[in-house]
């Protein structure tokens, strides 16, 4: 319950940290609202044209007696466009991250800068080109694992009650999880973490990425949302990032208003 609570205030802290650091806000809003429209119009195209799309591919029901066709297609294309909901929620802050990761290695620098005792971040040493291929690399094979959740996910929901109690809670965790992966990648990347060792990293500490990422996962259903708390997010993964990797830090919270967890002592150095 302890790391669990710690996630959320690491959230909280990213938020407050760029609030305090309007430049670096308004930089990382840039990405999101790119990021944003594109998604947008994927969905608002899938709203006008997903009940042609399912009538198309179910050929089978054009005899059906009246209602049936008509309400089988309607529950499938609402399943369809709440399927490509959850996936858009999941792969939101990748395609952000990919779209705007200069914007974010800058900002998570800035991050590691203000906390680090000596006031300098871990850089990787790697040309720009290298960092987009390894983030982007990295990103499809998340997204993988991602898309195989959402279609167990989807196919669970058809189990009665359990479908719709259960179901979606692991949903969010998982969609937590995934999004908080995503989101320390821009600080572990510069720390030549390997996918292996940052996914190992995570798991040890389960309550702490579902406190950080759930209550984000949640906050990403509503428009416009996702685009304003991403900065902030990517601070907050920064700062989550320091912990699980025992790094020390100084209190960069000039107001006092959020109480960092030290550092877990028997976690030892991943390999890289």
């Amino acid at each position: 319950m302890r790391d669990l609570g710690a996630g959320f205030r690491y959230l909280l802290a990213g938020q407050r940290w760029v609030a305090r650091h309007g430049r670096q806000f308004g930089f990382g809003l840039l990405p999101g609202l790119i990021t944003l429209v594109l998604y947008a119009a994927v969905l608002v195209a899938l709203a006008l044209w997903g009940e042609d799309a399912v009538a198309w591919a179910t050929p089978f029901a054009d005899d059906w007696s009246s209602p049936w066709g008509g309400l089988f297609r309607g529950f499938l294309t609402a399943l369809l466009f709440a399927l490509a909901l959850l996936l858009s929620v999941i792969t939101f802050t990748a395609v952000t991250l990919l779209i705007g990761q200069p914007f974010y290695e800058n900002l998570s620098e800035k991050v590691d800068r203000d906390l680090s005792p000596d006031g300098t971040a871990p850089e990787s040493g790697l040309p720009l080109w290298r960092e987009l291929w390894i983030s982007a690399r990295d990103s499809l094979r998340i997204l993988g694992r991602a898309l195989l959740w959402g279609i167990l996910l989807f196919a669970l929901g058809f189990v009665p009650v359990l479908g719709q109690t259960v179901v979606p809670a692991i949903g969010f965790l998982v969609t937590g999880f995934f999004l908080t992966q995503e989101l320390t990648s821009v600080a572990l990347q510069r720390r030549r973490v390997e996918l292996r060792d940052r996914l190992a990293l995570l798991r040890s500490r389960r309550a702490l990425v579902w406190g950080f990422g759930t209550p984000l996962a949640v906050s990403f259903l509503v428009p416009f949302v996702a685009v304003f708390l991403m900065p902030g997010a990517v601070a907050g993964a920064t700062l989550m990032a320091r912990d699980l990797m025992g790094e020390e830090s100084v209190d960069g919270h000039q107001d006092g208003d959020v109480s960092l967890p030290p550092p877990p002592p028997e976690w030892p150095e991943p390999a890289r």
